[in-house]
């Protein structure tokens, strides 16, 4: 699979990106570098290879929760631009 210009423009308006017309030609090398990687990547052997969970090997330790510095409602409110009702206030974006 290759990516052309035609392509890069479509996908920058897709993914609703500006790419200048003297940028489009570096856009699809790399676009074709990243195609050719994966390719790449599709002809390793993974056949007798477990899936991971997770990258780390041992277990977290788990702790108790403890409140350390609780009660500090006015505090935090005292840097909020607005408040109302013990609450943080913020203008309405929703029509």
């Amino acid at each position: 699979m290759s990516i052309d210009a035609q392509t890069v423009k479509k996908i920058a308006i897709l993914s609703h990106l500006k790419i200048d017309d003297d940028k489009i030609k570096a856009t699809e090398d790399e676009f074709n570098k990243i195609l050719q990687w994966v390719g790449q990547l599709k002809e390793v052997d993974t056949e007798n290879v477990e899936p991971l969970v997770s990258v780390n090997d041992g277990t977290l330790e788990m702790r108790q929760d403890e409140v350390t510095e609780g009660n500090q409602a006015e505090a935090i409110l005292a840097n909020a631009p607005m408040q109302e009702y013990g609450y943080f206030a913020v203008p309405k974006v929703v029509e």
